[in-house]
């Protein structure tokens, strides 16, 4: 995988979790609930926790797309995408094992395997940043 294709993936497993949340909501708004029933910042009671979770999962994707994006692009505006290919690909694995991880529930072991995943994240991110600067 490239890191052009990692960052498309990356933007593909986002527009699916935001699709997952949607068609959710679309099946509850034709069986009868109120088009405004998801005030932002405050979930319906009655939503089940995975749906929250997975809503939590693909805020997660929006708040670190924009940072994988600007690096890939700059990799690429640099000539400099074999030296982050690896690195975008794992990236996205990482990316989607944190989502998983997120909608698999909230109990200590899986909010820290939630975090390592994260963590991966975030130290790929600098490794790419410096590899750029190099």
């Amino acid at each position: 995988m490239t890191a052009i294709q990692a960052l498309l993936a990356f933007t593909g497993w986002t527009l699916a979790l935001v699709g997952w949340v949607a068609a959710y909501r679309i099946a509850r708004f034709v069986k009868g609930a109120p088009i405004n029933s998801w005030p932002r910042g405050a979930a319906r009671q009655d939503d089940p926790p995975i749906m929250r979770r997975i809503e939590d999962a693909h805020a997660n994707c929006l708040e670190n797309l924009p940072v994988f994006a600007v690096l890939v692009l700059a990799g690429a505006a640099l000539g400099k995408l074999p030296s982050i290919d690896v690195l975008a690909a794992c990236v996205f694995y990482s990316r989607v094992a944190q989502s998983l991880a997120h909608a698999w529930g909230t109990d200590s072991a899986r909010v820290h395997i939630r975090a390592a995943f994260f963590t991966a994240q975030v130290v790929l991110f600098v490794i790419m940043f410096v590899r750029l600067l190099a």
